[in-house]
């Protein structure tokens, strides 16, 4: 629903500079979304956004009801409003991301491993003292927690890549270049 939303906004922002350079836009800022409120109508009232919200709704109503006509349009926009209304749910998981930093968390992946480091080092200095079979069974216990650490750390470090690269795709889509810095938060 989001990108859809984006989709339109830069569709409308499109239609509105028509006959201008700014008329072909393939991206746009995050900042732009704010100024949604700002755009008024001849009636001084209504926004930009609520011209989205409506252009959602109704496009939204009538995909849903399977016709393209206005046969039914208190169907349409209620099914539209439903689909819209969504988009809350949607982006709380924004909120939450918001809050977590990327470099900090990193970091702790960064230190999980070297302390497993650490610890595959001790249980070697361990193992060359001897076991017996007490020393023995701590030794393969610690060495499947490690080997499955190991895993888990690999398996983060690998979301991380993905994370970074979905940040670069994301930075893209927003500014239309990539040559923005990936430190910048979005």
């Amino acid at each position: 629903m989001f990108l859809k939303l984006l989709e339109v906004v830069l569709k409308t922002r499109n239609r509105m500079n028509v006959g201008t350079n700014c008329g072909d836009a393939h991206a746009l800022k995050l900042d732009t979304l704010l100024k949604l409120v700002d755009v008024k109508g001849a009636d001084g009232k209504t926004s930009l956004l609520h011209f989205v919200v409506q252009e959602i709704i109704r496009t939204e109503g009538a995909r849903l009801s399977g016709t393209s006509q206005n046969l039914d349009d208190a169907k349409c926009r209620k099914l539209g409003l439903q689909v819209v209304s969504g988009l809350s749910s949607e982006l709380t998981i924004v909120k939450k991301s918001a809050a977590m930093d990327f470099d900090v968390l990193s970091n702790d992946v960064s230190k999980l491993s070297r302390g497993l480091v650490n610890i595959s080092e001790v249980v070697r200095l361990i193992e060359t003292q001897g076991l017996d079979e007490s020393r023995n069974k701590f030794s393969e216990s610690i060495n499947r927690f490690i080997r499955m650490a190991e895993e888990e750390i690999i398996r983060i470090q690998a979301q991380e890549s993905v994370a970074l690269s979905l940040v670069k795709e994301i930075t893209e889509y927003f500014h239309g270049n990539c040559n923005i810095p990936l430190e910048v938060r979005i």
